[in-house]
């Protein structure tokens, strides 16, 4: 049972410190809709994902107005477009427009899983879909990519790295008007999630049923304020704050998820809780290390508090619900998280930091603007090395660096909304193509081996 408190402990979360659902994500499966001909299943999905979402827009709205929880997107996510496209990969971006379409009848922010996964080899169907992923960002507005090039049980499949060096260079080139965007409609992972809702990456993994509803809890603001409360506590303490409000956020995102998907007549599948932050002040991740003692984040101790950030969020997630999934933890865009931005924009915050917090939050290098000369295979080579954490870490890694046009440092860019303002970031300007031309397999660690 509620108590008066707990009422308006809740309700104080949301309308001061940012609670909120971040996102509803809908996952279907396409694969009843292959067929040999491309016309024919750009046809199919086009109808099978109006139809299966054709409320998820109403009920979450329904839902919000019910409970009183913001719930911000609402989102799709279907089969490995690659997959479904098998037969007629030079024809693929039908289906990619398809979707778009539907992503737009439906009134969704995104759609995601216009996706290839390639960790262990590259098909040679998959090769022919993803040299057409730039074209089709391009032409599209809401549709969202990701590739997955490793895995801890495979390796990194080292020739994929290096197509999507060029894929995300081609990409930035082919979107030169709006700054690069595409490339923030487009992510390169390791160890790729299958019940992921957040975008850019989400798509819906081969092993889940028909249709799914995940749903993104999100709540920086909350946690932070928690810890505002503590401010002499030590960090056996504050971890233990972390904790319990990351539970409560959960046990939130736990009930919406379960009654939108018995509204919308499909499984409950995950909650993940990340920390998702967003460009608006007090919802920041980069707020709560420095709430932790940090003067700015970037500088030496960034590592040791983000980790145990992580830890915490997921520790108290995990207690909340039994179906936590997803990329669960913490969250460090740059471009999104206004403390982000400004330890960038002091100089403070580096790619080489970044790099090394990636090795302990939830997903990677994440909306990170970098000169536009910058060389393909210097971007194949910040792929590799996020991989490379990934799978000796056995955890989700990801890129989504977005080479600007044009831009360099000292410049800035503007997205807008959710994808915020970033800073032109330093990269190493040293010559890695070499290195990246070699192509081959990096083999799987060791400790893979556990069958």
């Amino acid at each position: 049972m509620f108590n008066k408190y707990d009422v308006l402990e809740t309700i104080d979360m949301i309308e001061r410190e940012h609670l909120d659902i971040r996102t509803i994500t809908m996952g279907i499966s396409l694969l009843p809709c292959i067929s040999g001909d491309a016309k024919k299943t750009a046809d199919k999905v086009y109808g099978t994902v109006c139809k299966k979402a054709e409320n998820i827009v109403k009920v979450a709205e329904q839902l919000s107005g019910e409970y009183g929880i913001p719930i911000v997107n609402k989102r799709v996510s279907v089969t490995p477009v690659s997959l479904v496209c098998a037969p007629f990969p030079e024809n693929a971006a039908l289906v990619g427009k398809a979707l778009d379409k539907a992503a737009k009848e439906l009134g969704i922010d995104f759609l995601g899983g216009y996706s290839a996964l390639v960790h262990k080899g590259t098909a040679d169907y998959e090769k022919i879909f993803i040299e057409g992923i730039p074209e089709v960002l391009a032409a599209t507005e809401r549709l969202c990519s990701s590739v997955n090039i490793g895995s801890s049980k495979s390796g990194i499949n080292m020739d994929a790295v290096k197509q999507m060096g060029e894929i995300v260079k081609r990409t930035a080139e082919l979107t030169k008007d709006t700054d690069g965007l595409g490339c923030a409609k487009l992510v390169v992972f390791c160890n790729a999630v299958e019940d992921n809702p957040f975008m850019a990456g989400a798509f819906h993994g081969v092993g889940e049923s028909g249709t799914v509803i995940n749903v993104g809890v999100s709540g920086p603001g909350v946690v932070k304020h928690a810890l505002e409360n503590i401010p002499d506590a030590n960090l056996t303490d504050a971890a233990e704050t972390i904790k319990r409000t990351a539970f409560k956020i959960t046990r939130a995102g736990q009930l919406i998820a379960k009654e939108a998907a018995k509204r919308l007549n499909a499984e409950f599948g995950i909650v993940d809780l990340s920390l998702a932050p967003t460009p608006v002040m007090g919802d920041s991740v980069a707020h709560i290390l420095e709430e932790l003692g940090l003067e700015c984040v970037g500088g030496h101790g960034s590592t040791a508090a983000l980790a145990m950030l992580n830890d915490a969020v997921k520790k108290g997630g995990v207690m909340a619900s039994s179906h936590v999934g997803g990329l669960s933890g913490a969250f460090i865009p740059v471009s999104e998280d206004i403390g982000m931005i400004n330890a960038a924009e002091k100089g403070v915050l580096h790619i080489d930091k970044l790099e090394a917090m990636t090795a302990v939050c939830s997903v990677g290098l994440d909306m990170i603007a970098i000169p536009g000369d910058t060389p393909a295979s210097t971007v194949s080579a910040i792929i590799a090395d996020e991989a490379a954490i990934g799978m000796i870490n056995n955890k989700t890694t990801a890129v989504r660096v977005i080479p600007v046009p044009g831009k360099g440092v000292g410049d800035s860019v503007e997205f807008g909304g959710l994808l915020g303002r970033a800073p032109i970031m330093p990269v190493n300007r040293t010559d890695s193509s070499k290195f990246i031309a070699r192509g081959g397999r990096i083999p799987a660690p060791i400790h893979s081996n556990k069958n």
